[in-house]
């Protein structure tokens, strides 16, 4: 159908036929009732192109496809190694359309072109390449217990999969989220986020031409409250897996608990940075200023509390704020000189700038800052540093997911990891020193799922990622990723135990 495709050109020079379907059995469908969504370039405020909205009668038609190929030889009965292969293939063409892959997520998302082609793409084929390998290597165990008895277990896939992704990342949390659940067997409906519609439709026809049998991955795009809703709640589902908000989570948990779903979140944070006097200050200011103004700021692990020891805060800040303004340009998506493109969506934008609000009529003081960049189209904030910080202020306390961060000083190691713990959030943390006593000491006593020691925002597909507390729940990523999307079945064989 000629409305499930258009033909597109970024501003950067490169063309070419956008989906705008909804993905199901290695098609592109309209949505049953019509509805579309816009994709904005955040940096213009215009319209790049409009994508069919899953209603609930859409999302059904997903999951049924998903079910039917969950217990279908062509998927059911593929060696593990056949598996592999088929990701590998994904891998391999998502790597040969990277420059496209990257100018859709930074035209419709915002961040940096060369962001996307730098980190973003090699993060997405990394993973997929990942767990390709571990396919055929997902075994279960022989028990001993008694010469009358021979008993095993089985690791298998859990079933039909929803997965919800944000719009920070979008490849990349596609290829976190599919990785494993494929390499382990299951099938796949992945809603994308409404905000970044566009790149997961591109993908989905690199599934197809992979090779991968119908069903196996459907995408939607479609609204939180519709579309979402329908895929957690849906009976045929058997696992959710969601990033984003940790308000979101809590609605999830609540939905998925009516049929006792399995699910893994990955949630909010508000992650500490702590800055021993004996540390590389160089390298310190350099990862701290990564840690939080990368991406926009938009990350769920940036290390927007930052605490210094009191022996180096004053050269610190200092050097902290010359930093941003060596690095941090603010610009559009091309320029291949931007570090910090437009924030993601206006209502994002409008959420940041009130948070530096709220800052001052706290009585924080604005080291850097403070204010939107520029003054034409677009939503552009100047990066943010707010000093004069006391922990009982909501800009120390709650998420803000922008380039706004806060510096304050301390005193002793005890008294920092207090303050460091005193959140809801335990998603990230960073630790600045040369003493590797302290470095594990302080890794240890963090309440965070991960903690960076000399580094930030450090992360590696190899290694299980996840959050304690209001962060999250399970881990994605490594081995342990793998754990998410596989149960234990124990099978007892009757060796002669007789009545």
């Amino acid at each position: 159908m000629s409305n499930l495709y258009v033909d597109l050109e970024a501003p950067n020079g490169r063309k070419w036929s956008q989906p705008t379907g909804l993905f199901i059995n290695n098609e592109f469908v309209p949505s049953s009732n019509g509805k579309l969504l816009e994709s904005i370039d955040p940096a213009t405020e215009s319209k790049i192109a409009e994508v069919h909205a899953a209603s609930a009668e859409d999302v059904d038609k997903a999951v049924q496809a998903a079910k039917a190929a969950l217990v279908h030889d062509s998927w059911k009965n593929l060696p593990g190694t056949d598996r592999g292969i088929l990701m590998s293939k994904l891998a391999d063409l998502i790597e040969d359309n990277k420059e496209l892959l990257a100018t859709i997520d930074a035209w419709d998302n915002g961040k940096p072109y060369t962001v996307a082609m730098t980190d973003d793409l090699p993060e997405a084929i990394g993973t997929i390449r990942y767990y390709s390998g571990w396919a055929d290597k997902i075994s279960g165990q022989t028990i001993s217990t008694t010469s009358a008895k021979f008993a095993y277990t089985l690791r298998q896939p859990i079933g039909v999969i929803g997965q919800i992704i944000p719009w920070n990342y979008p490849l990349s949390m596609a290829a976190w989220k599919l990785g494993p659940a494929l390499a382990c067997g299951n099938t796949v409906v992945l809603k994308a986020a409404e905000q970044t519609p566009l790149s997961i439709l591109v993908l989905g026809t690199l599934i197809k031409k992979a090779g991968f049998p119908p069903g196996v991955v459907n995408f939607i795009n479609g609204y939180g409250q519709e579309a979402g809703a329908t895929l957690v709640q849906h009976p045929l589902v058997d696992k959710v897996a969601f990033t984003g908000s940790t308000a979101t989570a809590s609605q999830i948990m609540k939905s998925a608990a009516a049929t006792l779903k399995n699910i893994t979140l990955e949630t909010g944070g508000k992650s500490p940075l702590l800055v021993f006097d004996d540390c590389d200050i160089e390298q310190a200011i350099k990862w701290s200023h990564l840690g939080i103004m990368s991406n926009q700021g938009q990350i769920c692990t940036a290390t927007s509390r930052i605490f210094v020891q009191d022996t180096i805060y004053e050269s610190f800040v200092e050097k902290f704020k010359a930093q941003i303004q060596e690095v941090s340009k603010v610009g559009d998506q091309w320029d291949e000189s931007t570090y910090q493109g437009p924030q993601v969506t206006k209502a994002q934008y409008d959420r940041i700038l009130s948070y530096i609000d709220i800052g001052v009529s706290e009585g924080a003081t604005v080291l850097t800052g403070g204010k939107r960049h520029g003054d034409g189209k677009g939503f552009f904030i100047q990066p943010t540093v707010f000093t004069n910080v006391k922990d009982s202020m909501r800009v120390f306390k709650e998420e803000i997911f922008g380039p706004v961060v806060t510096i304050s000083s301390f005193e002793s190691e005890d008294a920092v990891i207090r303050r460091a713990n005193d959140s809801p959030y335990g998603l990230g943390a960073s630790v600045f020193t040369k003493d590797l006593e302290r470095a594990h000491r302080v890794a240890v006593e963090i309440e965070a799922g991960m903690v960076w020691v000399n580094s930030s925002q450090d992360c590696d597909f190899r290694i299980p990622f996840g959050g304690v507390k209001q962060s999250g729940v399970g881990r994605e990523l490594g081995e342990a990723g793998l754990e998410a999307y596989t149960q234990t079945k124990a099978v007892h064989i009757n060796m002669g135990n007789k009545l």
